[in-house]
């Protein structure tokens, strides 16, 4: 397992701060929000409320095209149709409330738990294969952050290329989850001291912030995007 190198952006409060400010409260010239991503875990209560936290619905396919991911018709169909029951029961297997951080949470993350093999099964690998239409690894991802946003950490290319991640990267849930609790949980404890000091509400949770401000910092090297 290669250790998570954390960049200094975190540890300066300032900017970090400035970051997740922007993201989650910028305007456009309408009024409405300039990133959509800032809709994400809020959208119809949440993928993780207690009414919905065991099934793929509706808002959960709209939450992932605020990231700029979507599934294709008929992949947004199995999901929501759970024609073979592996959704349902898989989320039925992973608490509400759930956390990375908390190393009990290990059985659920680790290959062979309910979140590893639901991952699986989302972004087709060699032993789930049939995959839903237009789903894949980036896409699982982000699944599984909107259902159970405290346990599954968003990864994408931003994330990869900050963190100098392997292409193929099988070992960061767990990477994430020693680093939250080195040194007495430091890094997290930091994670909620940004949150507070920016003010977006107790409701985002830290691997959120952690993805605000990686996807914010990163891009800050290319275009401005709006997800």
């Amino acid at each position: 397992m290669i250790a998570l190198k954390i960049p200094e952006i975190y540890w300066d409060d300032e900017k970090a701060v400035r970051l997740l400010v922007e993201y989650f409260t910028r305007r456009r010239s309408s009024g409405d929000l300039f990133y959509s991503g800032a809709h994400f875990e809020r959208l119809g209560g949440g993928g993780d409320a207690e009414h919905v936290a065991d099934f793929f619905e509706s808002n959960d396919l709209v939450a992932i095209t605020t990231l700029s991911v979507s599934l294709k018709p008929h992949g947004a169909t199995n999901l929501l149709t759970d024609p073979d029951g592996h959704w349902a029961r898989l989320l039925s297997l992973i608490p509400r409330d759930a956390r990375l951080e908390n190393p009990g949470s290990d059985a659920l993350v680790e290959e062979g738990g309910p979140a590893w093999e639901l991952w699986e099964r989302l972004a087709g690998s060699k032993q789930y294969p049939s995959k839903p239409d237009g789903s894949g690894p980036v896409v699982a991802g982000k699944l599984l952050a909107r259902k159970r946003p405290h346990l599954i950490p968003i990864y994408d290319i931003r994330i990869k290329k900050l963190f100098e991640r392997p292409k193929a990267d099988h070992s960061f849930w767990a990477t994430l989850a020693a680093a939250l609790r080195a040194d007495n949980g430091a890094f997290r404890d930091q994670l909620v001291c940004l949150r507070d000091k920016a003010g977006i509400g107790e409701d985002i949770g830290v691997l959120r912030v952690f993805d605000v401000i990686a996807w914010m910092y990163q891009g800050r090297q290319g275009q401005v995007a709006t997800s």
